[in-house]
């Protein structure tokens, strides 16, 4: 598989970080039923590989928003495209994300469900942008801190393109267009 620019992280890097998350995520809810809402399309990988590394009972339910289009840059302007299936009232929930960013997604969901009165609301990311969140998200549970770069690879994408990457990529202005 050709690498499209430096890679920033690498599969074992993922595999280690996922493991640790599923470790704590699985300790914090011993005894209490989960439900981890994975953020479409992004999110599944991290989804799918997360749910193996947790050892409580879990189900799940996803969301797609979408707040980028085909752009690099968040608009800032989130649309539900699908909600989720399952009541979350008195619920245990993990968001899981694949990245967090400026904040201004993930804060319009968290203000959404927090109205449905789950139980408990978590945010797991994969990975965290830093210096460039406008509005400051808790992330319980992270993968890694990366710089503000565009990248793609294990689930994130750039207009389609590139989810499958095992790895996550930074995305440079010539592999743009």
């Amino acid at each position: 598989m050709e690498t499209i620019g430096d890679v920033l992280i690498t599969e074992g890097q993922i595999a280690d970080a996922v493991s640790r998350m599923g470790k704590q995520i699985s300790a914090d809810y011993d005894g209490k039923e989960l439900l981890l809402v994975g953020i479409l399309k992004g999110a599944f990988l991290t989804m799918a590989d997360l749910a193996r590394a947790i050892n409580v009972p879990v189900e799940f339910d996803f969301m797609a928003v979408s707040s980028y289009g085909d752009a690099t840059k968040s608009s800032g302007v989130v649309r539900i495209l699908k909600d989720l299936d399952q009541e979350i009232s008195n619920r245990h929930v993990v968001i899981v994300e694949d990245i967090v960013d400026t904040g201004l997604t993930l804060n319009y969901l968290l203000e959404n469900l927090r109205v449905r009165q789950p139980a408990s609301l978590e945010i797991a990311a994969l990975l965290v942008k830093e210096g460039i969140q406008q509005i400051p998200i808790d992330v319980k549970y992270r993968g890694f801190d990366i710089p503000p770069d565009f990248v793609v690879g294990y689930g994130l994408d750039y207009a389609g393109l590139y989810r499958n990457l095992p790895y996550v990529t930074v995305l440079g202005e010539d592999d743009i267009g």
